[in-house]
């Protein structure tokens, strides 16, 4: 059955996105692998600082060859995804992508405005700050979500403009552009990235994409060499993952 595509331009109410639900569990026991070798990074760099685009819209860090590939799709204002970050953040990098054995490839799964337009603003910038962004918009989300629930009457006011002048205005209502100046994003550089619709168009056409292709219910979800990896949705479990299949 094809599911329904989502429509974020169209939104009348703060409330009427809501595609996918933070976190699923189940088992997906795999047989344990031979020790894949480590791969040398290129000379002066490290693997995890090693930051591309990729043609489907996520942005990979690691090596581009790795024998394990990993997918996540990922939800910003996901709790379960922000607790993903946390625990992950240090281990994956170290023991993981800077081997060379593993990639990780992060596209955003948007699931609400406040989420669509942070995606849209960490995606504006350079490709190299795309993921120390990310990282930081998970270890503040309280902050996004405080300030996304003390202005309700503004936010509702945005709704009502034309898409082009919507997401700044909700922007600002929400306090999402104070809260990016803080991280060293202009003011100027958040009203161009929210004024040009292709920025969320993008987004919503890689969550539509994302649904058909893998038919994902919950964030995070992970794709692993091309197979949805059922039951994990958290560090630990991935971790167990990856080393079953030689990474360790």
């Amino acid at each position: 059955m094809t599911k329904a595509p989502l429509r974020i331009l169209l939104l009348s109410s703060l409330g009427a996105l809501a595609l996918a639900g933070c976190g699923e569990s189940k088992t997906d026991p795999a047989k344990e692998q031979d020790v894949i070798a480590k791969v040398a990074a290129p000379a002066g760099k490290s693997w995890s600082a090693t930051v591309s685009q990729t043609a489907d819209g996520g942005y990979l860090m690691g090596n581009p060859d790795a024998p394990i590939k990993v997918i996540e799709f990922a939800s910003l204002t996901c709790s379960h995804c922000a607790e993903f970050s946390k625990e992950s953040h240090e281990e994956i990098k170290r023991d993981f992508i800077d081997t060379g054995r593993v990639s990780l490839e992060v596209r955003n799964f948007i699931r609400d405005p406040l989420d669509a337009m942070a995606a849209a603003v960490i995606r504006c910038g350079p490709v190299d700050r795309y993921f120390p962004l990310q990282e930081n918009v998970f270890a503040s989300q309280a902050d996004l979500f405080a300030g996304a629930q003390a202005n309700a009457a503004g936010g509702e006011a945005a709704m009502k403009l034309p898409p082009a002048q919507r997401f700044p205005a909700l922007a600002k209502a929400w306090k999402l552009d104070a809260f990016f100046q803080s991280r060293g994003v202009t003011a100027e550089q958040i009203n161009a990235c929210l004024g040009n619709i292709d920025n969320i168009s993008k987004l919503e056409q890689g969550t539509n994409a994302a649904v058909e292709k893998y038919t994902i219910q919950g964030t995070p979800t992970f794709v692993i060499n091309g197979q949805v990896a059922e039951g994990i949705a958290t560090w630990g479990l991935l971790r167990d993952r990856l080393r079953t299949m030689g990474a360790r």
